[in-house]
């Protein structure tokens, strides 16, 4: 068939599709405008009877299906009046506008006095006492959610556009996505969702408002965006009362939210609370995120006697990005509501704000005594402490009831087979927002750029599998992988990283590559994978100017069942390390120090060896590693002199480290026979399931380590060898202060029990820095430390401290608090028995350009000055892994 017959049957289709559907429909449409004419974009359009409704679209305007019959429509808008209008559906489409006026707000008379409170406070204080309450009062709920994003990319670097236009991406031209879900919420927390449509184009670019949707604003938190419903609200915001009016015997109050610091994670704009049952009956609040700007909108309806869920929400994206500029608008319609209430909160109770009502002598007052699922079903009438005490009390005992009170979230999501395969006429019965003229065209244009594409992947695939993959040279450098079958493959690592330059090897290249067989199994619960392998990998380098060339074997079994696992193997061969193993500096960034400033920080031996090694995962809080080494080792010297700087005042140093306690038999050629242990532990560890998988959270707990390091010299007899035992502890973690920061710390601390023998590469040696590049982890090494002048052979302590402010000095500023930029100070401190007290301050600027990192600092010996600087990175919220 040719291209021209698939358009054309394309086309016929989707007339016919249009015309019939067209044909056979009734119900009611119209448009939703200002009294001045302005449309209402997504405004809602309810059926009171139906207990449903749908949203208008961009230009104001809605389609709702409808059988014949009489139906009260209600049209609602933040900030307008509502509107009731009754109807007749008979056997065609009924036009239905409405003209909307503004919302006029009657103000509670208040006697001025001193000191009199606004009565947004009492008002808030009752509402964030109930959060809780509305949060748990439904059990289970199911929901169907059509979610349609928006969006288009408003501007490009000049130096781009051209070629953006060349892969079909146009500046000012909507893409737009399509989704229909079903989804599932059971308390406390487990989400299932079931994709049962979706129609997508173009990227989102991360700007997907599941975050918000997934969640409620009668959590403490939103996407770590402090609520104005949290227990906490009073210390982020402050709240005005604007006014209030009736809507269908409901009274609704308005409250303007101000943070009393503007920026991230915190949100600005207008809630709405319903009177006596204080809870949300709408919102409407902005917030940030690393400089871009959210907008969310959340209408409610009530679904049960005296329970309000979301029906409309509406998400706005925003921002600037090196260049790129771009608006995304989110619409989720929820409708359909299955829910089934908490049995224990079915007792609608009377909240007295102690601190301006009159407390009456038949309160019920919160018992420690009796059990809060008691209390809470007779609880007419409580104050709002009280009332609060015994929520934190039912959820307390809620949770001790759980089976695993270790899994703070369980979500399943599917799609279903057809969900990608749905016809035009599927998507118009289903859809309840009506397209706009221009999505309309953008879909044309995607359907027609779809068949292409199509065309030419069958053709693609056809010539692809009569081709047979071979080796491509350039991989030999850039690696590449290749499968022989039965779950054997071979191929090479990237290597390119290996082309470095140092002062012994001079300019060198090394190769790795590997050789593996994989078998997997799945389990019988069919989530859990067994895999056992077994992996060869060869590694060899040579040095042009030390004319030496060095090689590993490292021959590895791993047998996994899940994630619990275990690995052994044995690894030798000659080669070179670093006497840090933690490997300090990078060979890429040693060699631009090397050959353009003269300064040689990598310093390096030579070692002969043979090592067995074992590692248990026992579980996802807890790992053993062990391993013996048997090496000989020995010093090197330099062997180039190559370097662009000329100037006869800096010279190459040795490659023997200057350090406080070496003397020179540290560097002799020796024995070492060593036994090595380290200990993992993540204790009280959080869990999330997805599908049915259960991960670990692992910042979530801090990552406590124990090692011990034994060298046993009797097997050398009178040879040179190393004789030692270290013992050391360290712990890692952070604490999150609300949105005010965030404190990051590494403390470590340890001891030889014995040194008759310790050769410099076993001393204890601390993350150093002497380049202008930070490293990834903002507490993870020092910042001015020289790599290897206070390594120690004794004992030593060891602090790494950082904070993050939310607002600190330029941070005062909003307009920087808004962009996302961070301001952070470090404190990081050395002490070794023979060293003197070495400690470093700083200063850091965050998220510049919201993927940057300068910082600015000093180190000291005791109370003198040693030196200081600037250190370049990546933003920290930036996690890469390197190995």
């Amino acid at each position: 068939m040719s291209l021209n017959q698939i358009y054309f049957r394309f086309f016929i289709s989707v007339l016919f599709v249009f015309f019939i559907s067209d044909l056979t429909a009734q119900g009611i449409k119209g448009k939703v405008t200002t009294s001045d004419g302005e449309v209402l974009p997504f405004a809602s359009i309810y059926i009171r009877n139906l207990g449903d409704g749908v949203p208008t679209n961009q230009n104001g305007e809605y389609e709702f299906r409808l059988k014949p019959g009489y139906y009260d429509v209600l049209a609602q808008y933040l900030g307008y009046a509502s509107e009731l209008k009754t109807v007749e559906v008979k056997d065609d489409w009924i036009v239905l506008d409405f003209e909307m006026s503004e919302q006029v707000y009657a103000l509670q008379e208040v006697e001025v006095k001193t000191k009199q409170e606004d009565p947004a406070l009492t008002i808030m204080r009752k509402a964030i006492s109930k959060s809780k309450y509305h949060r748990l009062q439904v059990q289970e709920y199911t929901m169907m959610v059509y979610l349609k994003g928006t969006g288009e990319l408003t501007n490009a670097p000049f130096f781009l556009k051209k070629e953006m236009e060349k892969e079909g991406v146009k500046l000012n031209e909507a893409y737009t996505s399509e989704s229909v879900s079903q989804i599932t919420f059971r308390q406390p927390n487990t989400v299932e969702e079931k994709v049962i449509s979706i129609r997508t184009n173009g990227e989102n670019n991360q700007t997907s408002p599941a975050p918000y949707i997934a969640t409620s604003f009668y959590n403490e938190k939103i996407n770590e965006a402090i609520s104005p419903l949290a227990p906490s609200a009073f210390v982020y915001y402050k709240f005005k009362y604007e006014g209030s009016y009736v809507e269908n015997g409901v009274m609704i109050n308005r409250v303007k939210v101000t943070p009393r610091s503007r920026g991230e994670r915190v949100f600005e704009g207008y809630i709405y609370i319903i009177e006596d049952l204080w809870a949300i009956h709408s919102l409407d609040l902005t917030t940030s995120l690393l400089g871009f700007q959210i907008g969310v909108k959340q209408l409610y309806q009530p679904v049960a006697e005296n329970v309000w869920m979301p029906s409309t929400h509406t998400y706005t994206f925003g921002g600037k990005f090196f260049g790129f500029a771009g608006e995304f608008r989110y619409l989720a319609s929820t409708r359909d509501y299955n829910i089934t209430l908490n049995p224990d909160l079915i007792v609608e109770t009377k909240i007295i704000d102690e601190k301006v009502d009159i407390v009456p002598d038949d309160v019920n007052t919160f018992s420690k005594s009796l059990s809060s699922l008691e209390q809470m079903s007779q609880a007419d009438k409580m104050t709002r402490k009280d009332f609060r005490k015994l929520v934190n009390e039912y959820e307390k005992e809620a949770l001790k009831e759980r089976e695993e009170v270790e899994v703070i979230s369980d979500r399943k999501y599917t799609v279903d087979s057809l969900a990608k395969k749905r016809d035009l006429s599927y998507w118009d019965s289903i859809r309840p927002v009506k397209l706009t003229d221009a999505e309309i065209k953008g879909y044309k244009r995607d359907d027609s750029l779809a068949v292409v594409e199509a065309a030419k992947e069958s053709e693609v695939d056809s010539i692809a599998k009569k081709a047979k993959r071979g080796f491509k040279p350039l991989e030999f450098i850039t690696g590449g992988s290749y499968s022989f079958g039965k779950g054997r493959s071979a191929g090479f690592d990237p290597n390119l990283t290996k082309l470095s330059f140092n002062t012994l090897e001079g300019f060198k290249f090394g190769i790795s590559g590997f050789y593996r067989i994989v078998q997997n199994t799945k389990m019988a619960d069919s989530v859990t994978m067994h895999r056992r392998s077994w992996t060869i990998r060869p590694e060899f380098r040579y040095g042009f100017a030390s004319q030496q060339a060095y090689g590993t074997l490292d021959i590895r079994r791993s047998v996994n069942k899940g994630r619990p696992g275990y690995t052994y193997g044995l690894t030798g061969g000659k080669y070179i390390f670093q006497f840090n193993g933690d490997n300090p500096i990078q060979e890429q960034v040693n060699m631009v120090y090397s050959l353009l400033l003269r300064q040689n920080f990598m310093k390096l031996y030579e070692q002969q060896f043979l090592k067995a090694f074992y590692s248990h995962r026992v579980n996802d809080a807890f790992t053993y590693r062990t391993n013996v080494n048997y090496a000989y080792r020995r010093e090197l010297v330099n062997n180039s002199d190559v370097s662009l700087w000329n100037r006869p005042e800096r010279i190459y140093t040795p490659n023997r480290p200057d350090n406080i306690e070496a003397d020179p038999t540290a560097f002799e050629n020796h024995h070492a026979l060593i036994w090595s242990n380290n200990v993992e532990w993540r204790p009280r560890m959080k869990y999330y399931i997805r599908n049915g998988r259960k991960n670990p959270i692992y910042e979530s707990a801090p990552l406590v380590n124990f090692r011990y390091t034994k060298a046993f010299p009797g097997m050398f007899n009178n040879a040179m060898a190393s004789k030692f035992d270290l013992v050391e502890a360290s712990v890692e973690h952070f604490f999150n202060f609300g949105v005010s920061g965030k404190l990051d710390f590494n403390l470590t601390a340890g001891a030889f029990l014995n040194n008759d023998q310790v050769y410099f590469m076993d001393f204890k040696h601390f993350g150093g820095n002497r380049t202008i590049f930070a490293n990834m982890g903002v507490a993870s090494n020092y910042r001015f430390l020289d790599y290897y002048q206070y390594s120690t052979q004794s004992q030593y302590v060891s602090a790494i401290v950082h904070y993050q402010f939310r607002k600190f000095l330029l941070t005062q500023l909003p307009m920087l608090r808004f962009s996302g930029v961070r301001e952070n100070i470090f404190f990081n401190y050395l002490k070794t028995e023979n060293s003197p007290h070495y400690w470093e301050v700083g200063y850091s600027l965050d998220n510049l350009f919201r993927i940057f990192r300068v910082e600015m600092g000093a180190g000291f010996e005791g109370g003198t000055f040693q030196r200081a600087g600037m250190r370049f990175g990546i933003a920290s919220f930036i996690n890469i892994n390197f190995d």
